[in-house]
């Protein structure tokens, strides 16, 4: 009898135990924060993952995550600065920061994060599209435009203990309404442009055909000038060995006879072999042999 209450003392010893120990020991996953709470009072917040410790039936436990959650905002129509209407459609990546604060105020509970979120981005969006006319939103887009959404949404956001690592715009258009009238638009300007673009080409090419038509011109009548003057210098070289080479009255009477030679040969030169000569010409005193040298 004694054998079978130690055995039942020892059962239910380990029974107690287990449950102890089933009450007392948990674990922590990466990217997860567990909030030890006791009387619903958070006591501590454990972010270290691994096997850990709390007082039995006393304290309890949350489980927040802390990974990084996408959330798909819808949707929505924004007015620019200058009264142009638009369709804005982002997405957001956010995630506990504060653990303690999260609990406070959302109860930990993801949906009414989202609810937050989507209000402060909207309200942010709003503000800063509403600040900028269509042509700034437009040169704005990408990561300015992200990073001025980011920035002034979690100026709101952060009360509750999350952070919002980026508002990104998946899709900000015209309504279908208005595409045809702006792309119209944007192509006269463009157009514009490129004429404005062309006419200032024309210009400058013409410019630059003046100034080389002006210094071919100048180039041309220098070096008319230099010919000309090389000319004259070449001729009055010519005229000074001439002199020089003919400066006695037979070297001058050859160079006569020379002269009249070369005068009949040339007008010997056709298909008539006839000329007619004055008696007292050069060439008739040549042929007669009166040639006086």
């Amino acid at each position: 009898m004694k054998k079978k209450s130690g055995k039942l003392i020892a059962v239910i010893l380990a029974l107690v135990l287990v449950v102890l120990l089933y009450n007392s020991l948990y674990t922590v996953q990466p990217k997860q924060y567990v909030a030890v709470r006791q009387f619903g009072r958070i006591v501590n917040v454990i972010d270290t993952p691994g096997l850990k410790m709390k007082v039995p039936f006393i304290q309890t436990i949350q489980r927040i995550s802390a990974a990084t959650i996408l959330y798909d905002i819808p949707a929505s129509d924004v007015i620019t600065k200058d009264k142009k209407s638009m369709i804005s459609d982002n997405y957001v990546l956010w995630h506990v920061t504060n653990p303690t604060l999260y609990i406070q105020t959302l109860n930990a509970i993801d949906a009414r994060a989202a609810e937050r979120i989507e209000a402060a981005v909207y309200n942010s969006l709003k503000k800063i599209i509403s600040s900028m006319t269509q042509e700034e939103i437009i040169a704005a887009r990408g990561e300015r435009l992200t990073q001025l959404i980011t920035d002034d949404a979690n100026g709101d956001i952060r009360v509750y203990g999350i952070e919002i690592i980026q508002s990104q715009i998946k899709a900000l258009d015209l309504p279908e309404d208005n595409k045809a009238a702006v792309f119209t638009r944007m192509i006269s300007e463009r157009e514009n442009i490129a004429a404005g673009y062309t006419a200032e080409g024309a210009a400058e090419a013409q410019k630059i055909r003046n100034e080389t038509d002006r210094r071919v011109t100048v180039m041309t009548a220098e070096a008319e000038k230099q010919a000309a003057s090389i000319l004259a210098e070449g001729e009055s070289e010519y005229m000074r060995i001439l002199q020089e080479a003919y400066n006695s009255s037979d070297k001058e009477a050859f160079y006569d006879f020379t002269r009249s030679l070369d005068a009949l040969k040339a007008s010997l030169s056709g298909d008539s072999k006839t000329i007619m000569l004055d008696k007292d010409s050069e060439l008739a005193k040549i042929l007669y042999g009166n040639f006086e040298g």
